[in-house]
């Protein structure tokens, strides 16, 4: 890369407290839209999902764990996938940590995927993940939000994402949503997908701060430099052109 115009540390201090401006006036911004989303209305969740998990079934209530705040993580693995979805793995690989961070602020981190919990579980082990991770296999609760294609979506080529119709490359898609549980039932609050997951990647923050930030413009699809955290010593390359690939699919469910 082009190294920036080198100046004296009298000017470095100027033009850095220009842009300390700046990012305070996007610090203010981000607390008034967080304050905002709070006060978006709530829709009352009235099926009853379903999910099977290491403790068995579970319903959407028990995955609360006695906390009165719920937030899944819509991770992309299929049934008969041979392994998750190596971008929504590098995302998980953030959740560890910030479980128990969560949990003594009233809010349970659980991860939800289609693929069957049998499955879930050979690739959790393998990815050394610790994380609530069930299977919503059999229910509707990933194509209620959003996030897994029906075979009538799939036949026609667009699906309803990120509240409006659009493509994507696989059957299953990333997001995640929030819920709330009171003596009243429980609540929809909120959902987010694609780059509004964004701020929920702890590593794409440090890449920003970094003088090559993330590095992906010349990529066909950005996040193609990205490889399970067990692979990257595999003959680690980047291929500029390679478009999004899911995992292969190894078996039928």
């Amino acid at each position: 890369m082009q190294h920036q115009k080198i100046v004296s540390n009298a000017e470095w201090v100027e033009a850095r407290k220009e842009f300390l401006a700046k990012e305070k006036e996007f610090t203010r911004q981000r607390d008034e839209l967080s304050r905002q989303r709070r006060e978006l209305p709530w829709e009352v969740v009235n099926k009853p999902y379903a999910f099977d998990g290491p403790k068995g079934r579970e319903t959407l209530g028990d995955l609360f764990g006695g906390r009165s705040q719920l937030i899944v993580y819509h991770f992309m693995m299929g049934p008969g996938w041979k392994e998750g979805c190596a971008s929504c793995s590098y995302l998980a690989d953030h959740f560890d940590g910030a479980a128990i961070h969560l949990a003594n602020r009233d809010v349970t981190l659980a991860v939800v995927s289609r693929a069957p919990f049998a499955e879930i579980q050979a690739f959790q082990k393998r990815m050394g993940w610790k994380f609530k991770w069930v299977s919503s296999f059999g229910s509707d609760f990933n194509y209620d939000y959003q996030v897994s294609s029906t075979p009538e979506e799939l036949a026609k080529g667009e699906v309803y994402y990120n509240y409006g119709m659009t493509t994507f490359p696989a059957e299953e898609r990333p997001g995640a949503s929030v819920f709330y549980k009171h003596a009243d039932g429980i609540f929809h609050t909120y959902s987010s997908y694609a780059r509004g997951l964004d701020i929920l990647l702890g590593t794409y923050n440090f890449l920003d701060l970094a003088p090559k930030g993330r590095d992906e413009d010349g990529l066909a699809f950005t996040m193609s430099w990205v490889r399970h955290h067990d692979k990257y010593n595999e003959g680690y390359a980047v291929d500029t052109s390679a478009l999004y690939k899911p995992p292969a699919v190894l078996s039928a469910p």
